[in-house]
């Protein structure tokens, strides 16, 4: 089920086992039959590690979401609740506990925490007196999940919310916790670099964690060579601007929620029935997107413009594969064709969903609506008119079009402008509230406060030079055949890739200007390795970087650092972690207090 996990550079299913062997002992500590109740938060996660047929073999035999009530009746001896360490889930805990049917036969309680268990959470339980009904109370260390064979996240829903506005460094402990654990697994990482705030703290603690575990870690040959720790608010553009790959595309328009999406059931209607004129499902279409399916992991990094031509390419491969059967004459050559079936049938399948998906997507970027947002983005992130009012941005509010979709204009035209003078952005503050009512003064406030939106100052804006310096804008930019990882936006190369390509060759000292115009501290360290454990690198072997993303990251920039893995003179291949997969939608979302409709 996750051998793709294993494909890559690091072998990322060695932390799904170590994930699930914790899991197996936990729940092998309440003995006889379970009911699990689930925070629905941790379902996806969750389903990431262990599908239920690893629950059903050690005894889990119903599963029910947590809510208020009482729980649904199920013949079980033990009910644990999985759960996020929250107040309000302990009073619905609480609640469940509180409403047993006292004449059915005792059921014994277990919670367990994840990531980390938490005194609040039991002096709450306690005050409504059902502490000491739990026979177990325990922590499940969930930090970081292998969503693919590149790719970690710790889907931390509100990471960049806690860091930034309301300066909880909860998650950053996290962090480092879950670095921790992968180099438990895969090896002391002997250099580290970071850029920001967050960065510095979570390397702080890192090293002050390794000092205090030193002789408790088995020596292990390191697998990473580098370790990047990224801030998010160094490179606030970038989750702003419209993903222009398959992959960014599908999340900005329908989300792609633990390596899963749903779209529309209409487009993948059997034809038959179609023609029967039988009812079309209403069901969303539910699919899985990872790099276990082969044609997913040839198109998700592409620009979309070049998607159509590599699934023509496709279908035409698949078409000659079948007439093969033609050819096929002796006993031999009709058991080999046989045998490729089932793989040419799943590959025709595949074939059929993403076009269906691409015809989806093209359907949104064809619109004049799209074209109008994206030349407005283009503009701003090429410097031109970002200190004057923005008529499309005017007319967009008029027009009371979705507020994500105004903020996100006017936070770029804010980063693309070093700030906004202050009659601009009270304009901008006077015509959202008169528009969208006023409780979004709490949204722009918050905005303001992590840096998206703020009055311009007296010094003058770095934006022009840092652009410039780093090539943040290249022209004429190769969609179909990239040579530079603009592609993904078309045009623009995300600031946190650019700099992440640069410490690879020449390195950092080569921009030392250019970081100190970005937020917060740059910086290096280096950890000692074990005697005897020093990687000798083979002639051409390519270096592996482990890139942390702090704040969240989007797959636009997962695939600019896919496609600087797979250049041929990069020498380096990444690794990406990151504290929550974004987009401009969902980023945005999480720093309002009033969130509402989706973008498109």
């Amino acid at each position: 089920m996750a051998s793709h996990l294993s494909y890559g550079r690091v072998n990322l299913n060695i932390l799904r086992e170590a994930a699930r062997k914790d899991l197996r002992e936990f729940l092998d500590k309440c003995s006889g039959s379970k009911a699990i109740v689930w925070d629905e938060y941790l379902t996806g996660p969750f389903g990431l590690i262990a599908q239920y047929s690893l629950l059903k073999e050690h005894e889990v035999e119903k599963m029910f979401t947590l809510k208020g009530g009482h729980i649904p009746s199920a013949a079980v001896k033990n009910i644990v609740f999985f759960v996020r360490p929250r107040l309000e889930l302990m009073d619905i805990i609480a609640e469940n506990i509180a409403s047993e049917d006292k004449l059915q036969p005792p059921r014994d309680f277990h919670i367990l925490f994840v990531p980390r268990r938490s005194l609040l959470c039991e002096q709450r339980l306690k005050e409504k007196g059902v502490l000491n009904s739990f026979t177990n109370i325990d922590e499940y260390i969930l930090d970081l999940i292998p969503y693919d064979s590149d790719l970690l996240s710790m889907e931390s829903e509100n990471s960049f919310r806690e860091c930034y506005l309301e300066n909880d460094q909860t998650s950053l402990y996290h962090t480092a916790k879950g670095l921790m654990t992968l180099q438990a697994l895969y090896g002391t990482i002997p250099q580290i670099f970071g850029k920001g705030e967050c960065a510095r703290h979570v390397a702080n603690m890192m090293l002050r964690m390794k000092r205090e575990f030193a002789g408790t870690l088995i020596p292990t040959l390191p697998v990473f060579d580098t370790l990047l720790l990224l801030d998010r608010n160094v490179d606030l553009l970038t989750p702003l601007a419209t993903q222009l790959t398959y992959e960014g595309l599908i999340d900005e328009v329908y989300g792609i929620t633990n390596g899963y999406v749903k779209l529309p059931p209409e487009k993948f209607a059997q034809k038959k029935q179609e023609e029967g004129g039988k009812d079309l499902p209403t069901e969303p279409k539910k699919l899985q997107l990872n790099s276990a399916e082969e044609l997913y992991a040839e198109i998700r990094d592409k620009n979309f413009n070049a998607v159509g031509a590599a699934l023509s390419k496709k279908a035409k491969i698949i078409s000659a594969a079948f007439e093969e059967r033609h050819n096929a004459k002796t006993v031999g050559e009709i058991k080999q064709f046989v045998s490729q079936l089932p793989h040419m049938q799943a590959a025709r399948s595949s074939l059929a969903n993403h076009t269906s998906i691409a015809e989806l997507v093209k359907d949104i970027t064809t619109s004049d609506v799209f074209f109008e947002n994206l030349t407005v983005e283009q503009e701003f992130m090429t410097g031109v008119d970002t200190d004057k009012v923005c008529t499309y941005i005017e007319d967009c509010i008029a027009q009371k079009d979705p507020l994500i979709k105004i903020l996100r204009l006017v936070c770029m035209q804010s980063v693309c402008n070093n700030g906004l003078k202050q009659k601009l952005l009270d304009y901008y503050k006077r015509e959202i509230i008169q528009t969208y009512g006023y409780e979004h003064i709490l949204t722009l406030n918050n905005m303001e406060k992590v840096g998206l939106l703020k009055p311009q100052s007296t010094m003058r804006n770095n934006y022009p030079t840092i652009r410039k310096t780093l090539k943040l804008w290249m022209e004429d930019t190769n969609e179909q055949n990239p040579n530079d990882i603009s592609y993904v936006y078309s045009g623009y190369a995300p600031l946190s890739v650019r700099l992440t390509q640069l410490l690879a060759r020449p390195g950092w000292r080569s921009i030392e200007e250019v970081l100190k115009m970005l937020p917060g501290p740059h910086f290096e360290e280096r950890q000692q390795l074990p005697a005897g454990l020093h990687k000798k690198r083979q002639p051409g072997e390519n270096r592996t970087t482990l890139v942390f993303f702090l704040g969240g990251v989007t797959y636009a920039e997962i695939a600019a650092l896919r496609f600087l893995s797979q250049m041929e003179d990069s020498g380096t291949e990444y690794i990406i972690a990151t504290t929550k997969l974004i987009n401009g939608t969902s980023w945005i979302k999480s720093l309002m207090d009033h969130p509402e409709a989706p973008l498109f």
